[in-house]
């Protein structure tokens, strides 16, 4: 317009961000529009403005709308109807689940714009068949044969991989969060392992609750004796490098140590750290902890153990199979 605002630089590439600010400002509806009335890229970036620096983890929505918004962006929020949707699964090209992510950001994009008042009424996006719960998990003997690999790697990736492992198969805690674990020491930004007291704090107490739950427990009477001999040795997190620094990351230790184990054991496809969780639930399972007590400790609903893992256990349909195989003759 006829209004010059000035960017008090000298720096092309600050005047530029400056601009985009401005743009992204001026094209920003002041009160409640229709859906044909604002793009679809206005609503994912108020999204990331006003929202994502408050989750725990604002990547994650970085990630989502780094996807969205080549399909999206330029389309009105009207377009979002379920031929729309089909279409950006099919440009999309990856998983449901990959899908189901993205979209449901789109969502939350469209519901946070309607609840503070940018837009009347938010669409209804259409998602993929929610895909079925994976029931990969180890047996004791790969279990075994991954952490005998992750002895063989080098000095300095085979001490944390092992921690890693260990607590893990203990805890079913998340990578993340068991990455993050110190001993004994107490913090706003990460969990920690009480090694007085035997007790497992998965998350700092400055942390944002999210819905991956990181719920506090007690801690295995094994896993505290190895967590114990850590700090003995001078460790301060679970998982750290010869430096004493904290890992963050176990990609590339975790792929070798698989490598090797295939070698001793089938160990099968798709064996990623997750896979970790699955299996420290279904063992708990088989060896007859109960539903409450499992969704309790390994930070989960009772609805996921039932429909996940609950076949595992010696008590599922228990009364129904003894009914049966007691059952008298009737005349």
């Amino acid at each position: 317009g006829g209004i010059e605002f000035s960017t008090g630089t000298s720096s092309r590439r600050e005047a530029e961000i400056q601009l985009a600010d401005y743009i992204g400002q001026k094209f920003r509806p002041s009160g409640p529009v229709t859906a044909e009335d604002i793009k679809v890229g206005h609503i994912l970036a108020i999204y990331a403005e006003e929202h994502a620096p408050h989750v725990a983890d604002p990547a994650r929505i970085g990630y989502a709308i780094d996807a969205l918004d080549p399909f999206w962006g330029d389309l009105p929020a009207s377009a979002v109807k379920g031929a729309t949707c089909r279409r950006y699964a099919a440009y999309r090209d990856r998983s449901d689940a990959t899908i189901r992510r993205e979209l449901g950001t789109l969502q939350a994009a469209l519901n946070h714009c309607a609840r503070e008042g940018y837009l009347l009424g938010a669409p209804l996006v259409t998602l993929p068949d929610k895909p079925r719960s994976k029931e990969r998990w180890l047996t004791r003997d790969q279990a075994a044969a991954l952490l005998w690999a992750a002895r063989s790697l080098r000095i300095d990736g085979r001490q944390q991989l092992q921690r890693f492992i260990i607590t893990s198969l203990y805890t079913g805690t998340r990578k993340t969060a068991t990455l993050a674990l110190a001993i004994d020491l107490p913090s706003a930004h990460a969990g920690w392992i009480d090694t007085e007291r035997g007790v497992l704090y998965r998350m700092g107490d400055g942390e944002t609750v999210t819905n991956k739950r990181r719920s506090v427990a007690r801690c295995p009477a094994r896993l505290l004796a190895h967590v114990r001999r850590w700090k003995r040795l001078g460790a301060v997190y679970v998982c750290e490098n010869h430096e004493g620094n904290r890992v963050k990351e176990v990609k590339k230790g975790w792929m070798n140590a698989v490598k090797i184990a295939s070698q001793i054991v089938d160990m099968g496809e798709g064996v990623t750290p997750h896979i970790l969780k699955h299996t420290a639930i279904t063992w708990a399972m088989q060896n007859g902890a109960s539903k409450e007590d499992a969704a309790s400790f390994f930070s989960t609903t009772i609805q996921t153990i039932e429909s996940t893992y609950w076949h595992h256990s010696p008590y599922c349909q228990s009364s129904v199979v003894d009914a049966i195989d007691n059952r008298r003759s009737t005349k």
